[in-house]
């Protein structure tokens, strides 16, 4: 079976304008990459683990943001590598000051014998849906155009 993932979006409201959570991944091969990269907070969901739980976890893991609330469950997505993500909105305020992410160990340079230690997701920022849809990697774009719908919000012009 294909893996699967579950993540988080956290939304709020200012001044009448949506914005969504988000992260940009970390690592060598992330770093110059922008628009079409960004993900929701997401990871893996262990054998017989609840999928909301996953996410709940993957989220605080990730973040170092401990999250709870009334969690809106979306459509999961297929992305092109074939991983099922499964997501739930909520709506939240976190604090920007905050946020930490969990760091992986990878050699690099490649085939040099130097471990490096970089952080899973290197950038969170609230967006509006506008830029969020250009900066998700694209699969992901559909439970935002999903969220929008549910919320009976339009995507506004600049």
């Amino acid at each position: 079976m294909k893996k699967q993932s579950a993540g988080i979006i956290p939304y709020r409201f200012v001044k009448k304008e949506l914005f969504f959570f988000i992260a940009h991944p970390g690592g060598p091969f992330y770093r110059k990459k922008d628009n079409g990269f960004w993900s929701i907070v997401k990871g893996e969901i262990e054998e017989g683990e609840e999928p909301l739980k996953a996410a709940i976890r993957e989220f605080e893991e990730e973040t170092g943001i401990e999250i709870k609330g009334k969690f809106q469950a979306l459509t999961p997505v297929k992305q092109k590598s074939g991983k099922l993500v499964h997501a739930w909105a909520i709506e939240q305020e976190i604090s920007m000051e905050k946020v930490k992410s969990n760091t992986f160990q990878m050699e690099w340079p490649p085939k040099s014998g130097i471990m490096a230690e970089f952080p899973e997701l290197d950038k969170f920022e609230w967006f509006n849906a506008k830029t969020t849809i250009q900066k998700l990697i694209p699969a992901q774009t559909q439970m935002i155009y999903e969220l929008l719908e549910l919320l009976q919000v339009s995507i506004s012009e600049p």
